[in-house]
């Protein structure tokens, strides 16, 4: 599960590199456009927007997965092994019930605009919406996982506080964990 999850993110990093590559290449060539030829494309900004919105829901699912989001252990840090692990379980019940929430939200609002042509593009809005839905079954994937994990006891004590304090963390973190896995 885990390789395919990987995978998946992969994936997931990919895409959005695409996405911000459509995106500036979009707003670069409309700017040119309106300055050089006093016009431009129609369709770009409602494009843009929406691919960025995209690659948000994308990175923030792909962090999910990495553990790269920035927070703060200050209490827990310091508890046992045994609040760790109350502390994790506890959190990711409550994400998945924001998750539950963000899913049927998303859903609706896809749901309601299905039928609704986007001013620029004529694209269905639902579009727009169903990143949210992506996101949500994408992460409610993984704080399942993490969670089944922590349950059944597969989780080192380090790996009981899933944030990190500072991004210089997360960045000699990632960095270890990518020489653990070349040495494998």
């Amino acid at each position: 599960m885990n390789r395919l999850l990987d995978r998946y993110c992969r994936l997931m990093e990919a895409v959005s590199a695409l996405f911000l590559a459509i995106m500036v290449l979009l707003v670069f060539s409309n700017v040119v456009l309106r300055y050089v030829l006093n016009t431009g494309i129609t369709v770009a900004e409602e494009v843009s927007r929406w691919l960025f919105v995209w690659m948000t829901f994308m990175g923030a699912m792909v962090a999910m997965r990495e553990h790269g989001h920035l927070g703060t252990d200050f209490l827990v840090g310091r508890l046992p092994a045994a609040g760790k692990k109350v502390c994790l379980v506890l959190g990711h019940l409550l994400m998945l019930y924001v998750t539950w929430l963000l899913f049927n939200g998303s859903l609706a609002q896809a749901r309601i605009n299905w039928d609704v042509a986007a001013p620029a593009t004529g694209a269905p809005i639902a579009i727009f919406y169903a990143s949210g839905v992506l996101f949500s079954v994408s992460t409610g994937v993984v704080l399942l996982l993490d969670l089944f994990r922590a349950l059944t006891g597969r989780l080192s004590d380090d790996e009981l506080v899933m944030i990190q304090e500072s991004e210089e963390a997360a960045e000699l973190e990632a960095l270890l964990r990518e020489q653990a896995k070349a040495k494998t």
